[in-house]
């Protein structure tokens, strides 16, 4: 008689194996002055030991995450508010201490040793903001947006969605991977040593609030997985076009970051193999999640690639350049159209045809099961749009909508009117 056994249960999530007390403590023994490191040393190592290259580069760096920790601390206040334990708003209310700190210290640093603005937050900010990217912008424009929404709506989905940008998107895969190269290459260096020290206070801090963030969200998750995986790829996808783009250097100058010792591409995997190791240690199936914009079945550093190589041939970014016909570039797009299209509001197997005028088709084909884009002409296609190749470019980019080029005639649908109503939510 065959013996009939059970499958393992699932292991639970890394998240498990601390709690809130335990975050809470480590931020007591962690505590340290931002206000009280010494940057003596650092002003003469500015100076005389960094190459002006450097000193440019490094300048645009620590701009960036001074703005980023500045926005982060006005914006936590609403998610002590929506915690629902008291143990959550205690453990946030000492990462907004944190936060403020931070900024503290990227102040004091860009102004006491960078020489820049009047010593005041207010005047280093303003001093420095033509360093930001366009990506850093529309990511902490959007942080800004969901305090509002979550001060609006304390439900375990907003909460969810807010936790994701803020803690996993910004501190994990935005923050910690460009705090860590820098650390690195200070300390090979052996310079700037005060900014070195704030630095490493800096990441213990970030690890902390990382591990909240993750923790919260494996809750609820559990809770309610479907509305909660919705909840957290719904962020990943509004943001990844802007995220790839945070630390796009002036012009690709790539000796931005190779001054210091790493590459564009070296900082792009860090940052994808940070979000899947916090993905995974939600508990969510990584491999199987609805609507995921990327493909999580190749390396994090093929994912980086893919989203360089969207951005350099402007199929996402500002578009502050023309728009190429890069023929990987575009398989990307349409790919990740695909995997992030939304087939519920259509019939299983509608398709969507793209017509250029000046590049080759390209068709979707709507599936529950995993929808798919192929090259070439569609003759049976439920709508076929037909327009320039750099204006349906705008469209995915999110530079124009669908509905202005629509009245201009440089977008013509053919096909069924359902399914041109379907459209904004197929993609959504």
């Amino acid at each position: 008689m065959a013996v009939r056994t059970r499958s393992p249960a699932p292991a639970p999530p890394a998240a498990d194996a601390v709690s809130y007390d335990d975050l809470y403590a480590r931020w007591e023994r962690g505590n340290w002055r931002a206000t009280e490191i010494d940057l003596t040393r650092d002003r003469v190592d500015w100076e005389q030991r960094l190459t002006p290259e450097q000193r440019r580069s490094a300048l645009w760096l620590y701009a960036l995450f001074f703005h980023g920790e500045d926005s982060v601390t006005d914006n936590l206040s609403p998610y002590i508010d929506a915690a629902p334990r008291e143990e959550q708003k205690y453990f946030l209310a000492t990462q907004q201490a944190d936060e403020a700190r931070h900024s503290v210290f990227f102040k004091r640093f860009l102004h006491e040793v960078v020489g820049r603005g009047d010593g005041s937050v207010a005047g280093v900010l303003a001093a420095t903001r033509a360093e930001l990217t366009w990506g850093h912008r529309q990511v902490f424009a959007r942080l800004d947006r969901m305090a509002g929404e979550l001060r609006r709506d304390h439900s375990p989905r907003m909460l969810a969605a807010a936790v994701t940008l803020y803690h996993v998107v910004v501190e994990a895969s935005l923050a910690q991977p460009g705090q860590h190269m820098i650390e690195d290459y200070l300390e090979r260096y052996d310079v700037l040593p005060g900014f070195r020290e704030g630095m490493r206070h800096v990441s213990l801090d970030e690890q902390r609030h990382i591990g909240f963030g993750v923790k919260l969200l494996s809750e609820l998750y559990r809770e309610a997985p479907e509305e909660i995986a919705e909840a957290i790829v719904g962020v990943v996808r509004e943001v990844l076009p802007w995220t790839v783009a945070v630390a796009k250097p002036p012009d690709w100058n790539r000796s931005y970051t190779e001054c210091f010792g790493f590459t564009l591409e070296d900082l792009g995997e860090a940052g994808a193999a940070s979000l899947e190791q916090r993905l995974r240690a939600i508990g969510l199936p990584v491999l199987d999640l609805p609507r995921f914009p990327m493909p999580m079945d190749i390396p994090p550093r093929e994912r980086a690639l893919r989203g360089q190589k969207l951005l350099r041939a402007n199929l996402i970014g500002p578009g502050d350049g023309p728009v190429r016909k890069d023929p990987e570039a575009v398989a990307i797009l349409f790919d990740t159209l695909a995997r992030q299209a939304d087939p519920r509001p259509v019939p299983p197997g509608t398709t969507i045809a793209w017509a250029f005028d000046d590049a080759a088709p390209w068709h979707l084909v709507l599936d529950p099961a995993g929808s798919r884009a192929l090259p070439g002409p569609a003759p049976g296609a439920d709508l076929t749009l037909h327009s320039a190749f750099a204006d349906w470019a705008d469209v995915a980019a999110g530079r124009t909508d669908a509905p202005a080029l629509m009245l201009r005639r440089r977008l013509r649908p053919r096909g069924s009117l359902r399914v041109l109503w379907a459209l904004p939510r197929i993609m959504s």
